[in-house]
């Protein structure tokens, strides 16, 4: 058996084999064809084999310093960068795209496995320097740190800095592909608890021009209350705050609650971000958290709330928050 496994592998007649290395048979043993009297002899001129590796031919281009050579096969290794939105910082990882649920907006197919969200708005260093309001954004992530979505707020000049937090706005939600898969509509109301008939609220369409749902203020004398409704109209939820919205050291809650205000299902977290930020900016985090069987399209209304919220009680600086008495 071993004698025949040599045999396999021994090279056929004429096989060039390394300098140093004997060949396994003897030239005048080789019994091959009548014509084939012994080990055939390399022809006249022939160089040997090649040397160490010369190095790249003059003009080349040498490959960048960390280079590790080809992947598996000797195919290259090429590392697809993900979709970074202008405007968005860099170098988050983004949630990898499960497969869509039955009846799923496009686009929301990201909600279904997740419990919690993570809302970052991004600090502005002109707002922050000059005073002038400019568009918000925010990152959204996964309890992982993954990013799940991009918001980018789309309003005028004029009405961002002559209505200021009360301002209308549309608020467009993109994935890792660039795709607006989410449009929040804010329309003009009046931000005094005195004017029970024009009350806050905000439409969540998904995809843009299809509402899913509808966050309104409940009106309440103390309290902050919304309540969250589907693409009928039809309560689902509410959420209800804090009597003193003060954000100086603690987080702040509004919890989400049944609608008969018994049981709390999860919450808006406005989070504590340390002094300077709190003081010097109104770049806000926001934590979510909802049961992990809650209809997608209830979870995006949910993250409309947290716009709402935002904008309503925490996006007001300087003047602002003297007159109304919010840190």
């Amino acid at each position: 058996m071993e004698n025949h496994s040599k045999q396999t592998e021994a090279p056929h007649p004429g096989t060039y084999m390394p300098a140093g290395y004997p060949p396994p048979y003897p030239p005048a043993a080789f019994q091959g064809p009548s014509d084939h009297a012994a080990y055939p002899i390399p022809q006249a001129g022939y160089q040997g084999p090649p040397g160490p590796y010369p190095g790249p031919q003059p003009g080349y281009p040498v490959p960048p310093g960390g280079y590790a050579g080809g992947g598996p096969s000797g195919f290259p290794v090429q590392n697809q960068p993900a979709y970074n939105h202008p405007g968005g910082p860099g170098g988050t990882p983004w949630m990898p795209a499960p497969p869509p649920p039955l009846n799923c907006p496009p686009g929301l197919e990201y909600l279904a496995q997740i419990d919690q969200l993570l809302v970052h708005q991004q600090i502005e260093l002109l707002e922050v320097l000059t005073g002038f309001e400019t568009n918000n954004k925010y990152e959204i992530k996964n309890s992982l740190g993954q990013r799940v979505y991009f918001a980018v707020e789309d309003t005028d000049c004029c009405t961002r800095n002559c209505c200021g937090a009360s301002r209308p706005f549309t608020l467009r939600i993109l994935d890792n592909l660039g795709r607006e898969v989410m449009t929040l509509e804010r329309p003009l109301r009046c931000s005094s608890c005195c004017f029970p008939c024009c009350l806050q609220e905000i439409e969540i369409q998904a995809p843009p021009g299809v509402p899913v749902g509808y966050v309104t203020q409940t009106w309440h004398p103390c309290l902050p209350k919304f309540t969250l409704q589907n693409e009928k109209k039809q309560d689902v939820l509410k959420v209800v705050g804090p009597c003193v919205v003060c954000s100086c050291c603690s987080d702040i809650d509004f919890e989400l609650k049944s609608l008969d205000e018994e049981s709390v299902v999860g919450k808006i977290s406005k989070q504590w971000s340390g002094f300077v930020r709190e003081a010097f900016t109104d770049a806000d985090n926001f934590g979510i958290q909802f049961p992990l069987d809650l209809d997608v399209k209830m979870k995006a209304v949910m993250l409309g709330a947290c716009f709402l919220i935002d904008f309503m009680f925490f996006e007001r600086t300087g003047n602002e928050e003297q007159r109304s008495g919010v840190w």
